[in-house]
């Protein structure tokens, strides 16, 4: 009995150490991580082009004279809210960016044929200390352990989280960043461009114009509020989706292959 468990380890280790030199993972993981890369890249530029439209209405204050009095308003202070949920959207989704650029480095200190020699160093030492019925050390199988982790951990773990992804949030991604686009050329659209009177025009012509700059201003900055409002909950679920992909999934596979990992060797002990 004790022979014929030791034979089926033989197979199992041979075919771990097959995947680590002939990485049939890494290839499509790291084509995996690239694209999630462009999807957090693509939602942090909206982001910014809708925070630099916000900011520059923020900071504009509209100045008039009529019938020599001067008024000054700031219309753009109602933005307020608005700009700081967009800024901390745009910063978590730099996190996300750099996040998918670990995971595109780890892959490839993982993929060095370095961690691939002593993984099989390890898994040899393993597999003849159990063919001749003796318990490996803890220090050896902790060893393979690491290995296995430092060797399969995150091609795996992004494999499983762009599934996920693909699976049950993809849809939710592409709907909300269309909404967040739609929002940005709005907003650009809605942008404060308030021309100044002429200095020559006559006492009726600056009335006239000082009128028409301070009600339709109102009327643009209200309507950029509204539009930039539209696109906040759908940046909460990109902040959720990209949570998601980056943070709380791969947690969970990677505490699910430890377990596996574990379990394995302590079995073969």
């Amino acid at each position: 009995m004790h022979r014929a468990r030791a034979l089926l380890v033989v197979p199992v280790i041979a075919a771990v150490i097959a995947c680590a030199w002939l990485v049939p993972l890494d290839a499509p993981a790291g084509e995996r991580v690239n694209a999630g890369l462009k999807r957090a890249l693509a939602s942090f530029a909206t982001a910014r082009a809708l925070n630099a439209v916000i900011s520059v209405a923020q900071g504009t204050e509209l100045s008039a004279q009529p019938l020599g009095v001067g008024v000054n308003v700031a219309p753009g202070q109602v933005l307020d809210p608005v700009n700081d949920m967009v800024e901390i959207f745009s910063n978590l989704m730099l996190a996300a960016s750099v996040s998918f650029g670990i995971q595109k480095m780890l892959i490839g200190i993982g993929g060095w044929w370095a961690v691939s020699l002593l993984l099989t160093v390890a898994l040899v030492a393993f597999a003849w200390l159990h063919l001749r019925g003796r318990a490996p050390p803890s220090w050896l199988a902790g060893a393979v352990i690491v290995l296995l982790l430092v060797r399969f951990a995150v091609p795996l773990t992004t494999l499983g989280s762009d599934w996920l992804f693909e699976r049950f949030l993809a849809a939710d991604y592409a709907a909300s960043q269309r909404v967040i686009d739609t929002a940005s050329g709005q907003t650009a659209q809605l942008g404060p461009a308030i021309e100044p009177n002429p200095a020559d025009a006559d006492l009726l012509e600056r009335m006239k114009g000082w009128l028409s700059q301070n009600a339709d201003p109102r009327e643009r900055f209200i309507a950029l509020k509204e539009a930039a409002e539209q696109a906040i909950e759908h940046m909460i679920n990109l902040i959720v989706v990209f949570l998601l992909q980056t943070l709380v999934l791969p947690m969970l596979l990677l505490w699910g292959l430890y377990g596996v990992a574990r379990n394995m060797v302590s079995r073969g002990r």
